[in-house]
């Protein structure tokens, strides 16, 4: 089979995008130094991470939603342009097989000019008794003078049973559907792979957000601290490390932004957009809880939806067919042949000619060829077998754990929106404190820091939450359509 490696390779795509589902922090923790960057080295990339661009880029600064979004990737991601080519290969394959099935008709003009030695076809024994009596037969001529002919004929030819072929025909067909299917399926993950850059965007830009308000805190503190120490009511440490707060925050304000360009660059390379063409994504990190169904119903769905288990099983029949044809080998087979046509000097002197010719063709002995290509036929057909089994549990696996995902990050939302609250009530009364001159700024750098770490622990559990309902929709093969509702909460 020529679509046997569809599976391995979306399976592939698949792990690939699991490795995009955790983000880089921006920070380790309040304070912390920023994450080291990542060095990428040369090498094949991912289809469904690139797109064929579609026009030029414009002065005008795009307004990208969520929709839009997924709708332009599906219009220019190369992972769904690629699997379009594999569907129109698996059409031109089936084609070819059906040829085999179909009449064959052609027509041929030809005019023919030559000579013909005698001698080389065996004339030269009849010489001696055409030879007149008392003539010598070597002085007879060796060669036909020069002669022409003129003729126009039409062949047909028709295979009457043959059943390798016809099996091979249904086999092509199953693999036509599976390259189907396997179109549908990449057209989900290209659905999953905007949603999970989308995402890791609109959570970028919420960094950037919390990061400029941090920056105008530690801002504000380092002023007060620097105020106090020229007046005298504090000492010069409390200078130091309000500085030294505000620094870092900074610097997590540098990170973020770079990191947010570079997200938003990852979008685009991936929808599609013009290289150089400005755009503002406009959705923020919703949430909305989403209230699930039974494990066996979501189940259910996927063994029933997922395009990817449907090319399987399709791959499993064209396997099966496939085998049957290569098999049948050892069968004769009947076929048919004529044609029609005008022969003569030329076509003025010309006379129609017929013939019709049919035959059986019985194999009697090909060199085992026949049982290689059963030996072949049956590996082909355990591997999809193989690769079946395996992907039904993979469905069961990645249902369940984009529930547990889903329930466990909308635990982690709402007590990460508890700890920003708490953690901004603490900085409030440290700062009160520090301003009372009842402590000093140590504790509200502390407070600052816990902030920030709360605020990161918030943006990454939104983060997590909406993903696992993409991964959820994706899961039950219902992502291009899920993944738009899923997201509002229904």
């Amino acid at each position: 089979m020529r679509y046997s490696s569809i599976l391995s390779q979306l399976a592939f795509f698949s792990f690939i995008l699991a490795l995009l589902a955790t983000p880089s922090l921006l920070a380790q923790a309040a304070g912390g130094t920023a994450s080291a960057p990542n060095v990428t080295l040369p090498g094949p990339q991912n289809p469904f991470l690139g797109s064929a661009p579609e026009g030029n880029a414009t002065s005008e600064v795009l307004q990208i939603d969520f929709k839009d979004a997924i709708d332009r990737g599906l219009r220019n991601n190369l992972g769904l342009l690629l699997a379009g080519d594999q569907a129109q290969t698996a059409r031109g394959e089936r084609w070819k097989e059906l040829s085999e099935l179909l009449p064959n008709l052609n027509a041929r003009v030809s005019e023919n000019v030559q000579t013909q030695s005698l001698a080389a076809i065996g004339f030269n024994k009849l010489f001696p008794i055409l030879s007149p009596p008392g003539t010598n037969p070597n002085r007879l001529p060796r060669l036909v003078p020069a002669f022409n002919y003129f003729d126009a004929r039409t062949s047909l030819s028709q295979s009457l049973f043959d059943f390798k072929s016809l099996e091979k025909e249904r086999a092509a067909s199953e693999g036509v559907k599976a390259a189907q299917f396997s179109y549908k399926d990449a057209r989900e993950m290209v659905v999953l792979a905007v949603g999970n850059s989308y995402l890791q965007a609109i959570a970028a830009s919420a960094r950037v957000e919390t990061s400029e308000a941090q920056v105008t805190s530690a801002q504000a503190l380092y002023t007060k601290a620097a105020d106090q120490q020229k007046a005298g009511l504090s000492p010069a440490i409390d200078a130091l490390r309000s500085q030294v707060e505000l620094q870092t925050r900074q610097q997590q304000l540098i990170v973020a932004r770079n990191d947010l360009a570079k997200l938003k660059l990852n979008v685009a390379r991936i929808i599609g957009l013009p290289p150089g063409q400005e755009f503002v994504l406009t959705e923020k990190a919703p949430y909305q809880a989403l209230a699930a169904l039974p494990l066996d119903t979501y189940l259910q769905r996927a063994y029933a939806a997922r395009a990817d288990y449907q090319a399987a099983i399709a791959q499993v029949r064209s396997a099966e067919l496939s085998r049957k044809a290569a098999a049948a080998g050892r069968y004769p087979s009947l076929d048919l042949g004529a044609n029609l046509g005008d022969i003569g000097v030329n076509p003025s002197q010309s006379n129609g000619t017929w013939q019709v010719n049919g035959g059986i063709n019985v194999p009697i002995f090909a060199g085992n060829r026949v049982h290689s290509d059963v030996l072949e036929a049956d590996a082909q057909l355990k591997q999809a077998r193989s690769q079946l089994g395996d992907l039904r549990g993979r469905i069961d696996y990645e249902v369940r754990t984009a529930l547990l995902d889903l329930n466990a990050a909308a635990e982690q939302v709402e007590v990460a929106r508890s700890s920003v609250d708490l953690a901004e009530q603490a900085l409030a009364q440290s700062q009160d404190r520090f301003t009372a001159g009842v402590a000093d700024n140590l504790e509200v750098v502390q407070a600052q820091e816990a902030v920030a770490s709360a605020h990161e622990s918030y943006i990454q559990s939104l983060y997590a939450h909406n993903l696992s309902k993409v991964e959820l929709a994706h899961a039950i093969g219902d992502a291009e359509e899920g993944v738009k509702r899923y997201l509002k909460g229904n």
